[in-house]
Order: structure tokens, then sequence, then C-alpha cells
């Protein structure tokens, strides 16, 4: 009975110590300020040991930035005219190069939301009259460039070939009447073009690449190296035949 007594009077002492400690009154309830504080510290502790089970060392994890996905290869193994893009268009407005010579600036529909504008040296071969609706091929591909001030956005295909006094004769390359304006071009027996970004065609110089085949057959087809530039309803022609396209 006495060791029990002891034992009483001792934790008697203790929480009387703790009272005094905490200006508690004898008997009086703890503040629920303090409460809180001592519960927020036990959710504390249980989610750090929480965290340590699942590996997280405590501590705030940071999560990983998403890798960046990156842009479709360009197919370097494709022919090289594949990676060109040749559209269908037509020449919906056209005037002459206020500070060139030789240019034509026109305004071309190509099945896009906005016609191309696009500068073509070509008023030694046609008037204005006869570039107005033409209809034609457009290397749609190609990086912008500013000729004599003005922004082209591609250029316009045709054919050439020599006359007798050395002078020469152009004629576009056309699709057929009924061809969709924007069709892009395919390649008979060759894969579907997967053209490269305008960047890539300069870097690489693709164009300058594809131009020593680029000609057209006895029967006036345009083809690169013998392979016809083709739409869904036909072949695009000329009537030079056996000249060099450009």
């Amino acid at each position: 009975a006495a060791t029990m007594s002891s034992g009483i009077d001792l934790l008697d002492d203790c929480i009387a110590d703790l009272e005094a400690k905490l200006h508690l009154s004898p008997g009086e309830a703890l503040p629920e300020s303090f409460s809180a504080a001592a519960a927020g510290g036990d959710k504390k502790q249980q989610k750090k040991k929480k965290d340590k089970k699942q590996g997280g060392g405590g501590g705030k994890q940071k999560a990983k930035p998403p890798k960046k996905q990156k842009g479709n290869a360009a197919n370097d193994d494709q022919p090289d005219i594949c990676k060109l893009e040749f559209k269908v268009g037509q020449i919906s407005k056209v005037w002459i190069h206020p500070d060139a010579d030789k240019l034509y600036c026109e305004e071309i529909e190509c099945g896009e939301p906005e016609p191309r504008q696009i500068a073509s040296g070509l008023r030694p071969y046609y008037t204005e009259e006869e570039m107005l609706n033409q209809r034609l091929l457009v290397v749609s591909n190609l990086k912008p460039k500013n000729l004599v001030g003005f922004k082209s956005h591609g250029m316009v295909l045709c054919a050439a070939e020599a006359n007798e006094d050395g002078s020469e004769n152009v004629k576009f390359v056309e699709p057929p009447a009924d061809a969709p304006l924007g069709e892009v071009i395919t390649f008979g027996g060759l894969p579907t073009p997967e053209p490269f970004s305008g960047a890539q065609v300069e870097k690489k110089k693709i164009f300058k690449a594809c131009l020593p085949g680029m000609k057209t057959t006895d029967e006036g087809l345009a083809a690169w190296n013998g392979y016809v530039f083709m739409t869904s309803v036909g072949p695009c022609k000329t009537s030079i035949k056996g000249g060099a396209m450009r």
C-alpha cells in the first residue's frame, strides 16, 4: 500500500510540475490551440513515417518533368524528289513587280486558307493576261525568299528549251484541267512523298539535287528520272518535249 501511495504521489508531482510549466491551474484542461497543434504534429509525424515506408525519405517529392516528344524525323531514305512538295495551283491575281524588270508577282490558289504570294521571272515569256487563271504546279515547301523586296512563298514549275537563235522557250508544267487545287503530286512507281520542311530542303539542297533529273519526256510528260508527275486524274504535261524543268 505504501508503494502504491508513493507511486501516486510521484505521478501527482509530475502533473503539478507540468501544470506549472504550462501556467495551468490544478485540474485545468489543455487549451484547444495546444491540442490542435499537438494533433497536427502527430499527423506530420505519421505522414513522415508513411513517406519513409513508401521510399519518399520524408521530404517533398518533385515530380519529374515529362519527356519532350520528338517530332517526326525526316525520311532520308526516300528518293530526293519525294522530299519536295508540288501542289496543283491556279493564279488568281497577277501584277508587275514595281522594282524588277523580269518579275511578276502572283497570288496563287493552292487549296490553302490564303492564296500564296509568289514571284516568278516570267515577264519575258507571258503577258499578264496569259498569266491570270493559269493552272500550274507550285513547289510549296521551299523556304520563303525575298525577291527584290517581295517575299515569295514557293515557285512555279516550268519547262524550258533552247531556240535556234539562242533564246529560250519557257512553258508552264500544267496539271489536268479537273485536278483539284491543292492536290499534292505523286510520282508513278515511287513511294508516297513525305515532304521535308522548307529549312530542311534548303539545308540539304534538295531542289538543286533534283534538277538534273527533272525533264519532260518525248511525249511532254513532266518527270524525274523517268518517274512521271501524277495527279489523281492523270499526269502533268507541257508542250515542251525533252526539256529541262525548273
